[in-house]
């Protein structure tokens, strides 16, 4: 089998991360923000904003579609928010209210929209995007946890004619210049704010080209993020389109591999992920020798969207067995997969984290190993 390429010359540069250091923020009142998650990403997305000096993680919730982190940014660590790896979209608080001070659609609009808060959440947009225009179309998007009380479409409405009020020269539209959420992240607390990313926070920026089953750059920005303090060698034995290859890379990871036995894989790979050495080849006999990598870090297929050669689980110890091998003694292995069995599991790998997580509505798990 031929051995791993060498990468060519990349001009790709790191884009900012969630990691950087404010320093020197001026003082003030901090923004009230929240943010978005993959369901099941809402703890390490909030170890992410702690990381950034100035930012401080609040609560976490899950407004029935998302996991939701409300935090707090200092002036000064505002305009790192742009670099989050894990985060699917940020927004600025306009007003927050509990069901318990009052449950009817309108009572609720009333409380969120406060025009103080409303002109403090534009001054914080202004910092991270633009400067919002006098003249902007908008739209609202609302999330609760039941409709006991009300009608979703109603707190909406409500939300609608409340801005219209306020800021009678905007028009609503859709696509709009502004977005405005209200969700219900914890039970009887809702949360309103103007979103503050675009497309690019979720896609990282996209990929060169898709292929089906492609993982979200999230999910692989908290695969990498588990492997540890970026270090020498990273491989994805199973690299698809290449997604965790990109963020290894911009996390810092010195020498990246990626393989796939699909040579297509390999192909949209390249293309999708610069700097990486690459070959097709089959995990179950990895060309590496033993102990040379300091991670691993996979999406394994699991016959959803595509097949392994022969039983599953004798597939999936072959597999796990090279990664032992391959994976120096204290390096991680870290893994995508609905279930692994611990039978199925080398001695040498301890399970190290096991974090539930939902990708458009179907459960699968990170497992996180060390290896002894």
């Amino acid at each position: 089998m031929p051995p791993f390429a060498a990468p060519p010359a990349t001009g790709r540069s790191r884009p900012p991360t969630g990691r950087a250091r404010a320093r020197g923020g001026a003082p003030g009142e901090p923004a009230r923000m929240f943010a978005f998650a993959v369901p099941g990403l809402a703890g390490l997305l909030a170890g992410e904003l702690e990381a950034i000096e100035g930012v401080r993680a609040l609560e976490t919730g899950f407004d029935g579609r998302s996991d939701v982190v409300t935090f707090t940014a200092g002036k000064g660590s505002v305009k790192y928010l742009s670099g989050l790896t894990l985060a699917e979209d940020i927004f600025v608080e306009a007003g927050r209210t509990l069901r318990s001070e009052g449950d009817r659609a309108s009572w609720v609009a009333g409380r969120l929209l406060k025009p103080e808060r409303t002109t403090r959440a534009f001054q914080v947009l202004g910092q991270i995007r633009y400067a919002v225009r006098a003249r902007a179309s908008y739209r609202v998007i609302v999330r609760v946890r039941h409709e006991r009380s009300f009608l979703r479409t109603d707190l909406r409405r409500h939300l609608a004619a409340t801005i219209a009020r306020q800021q009678p020269r905007w028009h609503f539209d859709d696509p709009s210049d502004l977005e405005l959420w209200a969700v219900e992240y914890q039970p009887g607390k809702i949360i309103a704010g103007y979103r503050a990313s675009d497309g690019r926070m979720r896609g990282h920026d996209g990929r060169a080209e898709e292929r089906s089953g492609a993982l979200r750059p999230t999910i692989a920005a908290a695969m990498v993020s588990l492997a540890g303090k970026p270090a020498d060698a990273l491989l994805d034995p199973c690299c698809g389109s290449g997604t965790i290859l990109s963020e290894a890379i911009d996390a810092g990871w010195n020498k990246v591999y990626g393989a796939d036995i699909d040579p297509r894989a390999v192909e949209i790979a390249h293309r999708n992920a610069r700097g990486v050495r690459y070959r097709v080849g089959d995990a179950r006999n990895i060309d590496l020798d033993e102990e040379s990598m300091d991670a691993c870090v996979s999406n394994l297929p699991f016959g959803r969207q595509y097949d392994v050669q022969g039983d599953m689980d004798r597939w999936l110890r072959a597999v796990l067995g090279e990664l032992a091998r391959v994976t120096r003694s204290g390096g991680r292995d870290v893994l995508l997969a609905p279930a692994i069995e611990r039978s199925l599991v080398p001695e040498q790998l301890r399970l190290t984290d096991r974090i539930p997580i939902r990708l458009l509505g179907t459960k699968t798990t990170i497992w996180a190993y060390s290896r002894s």
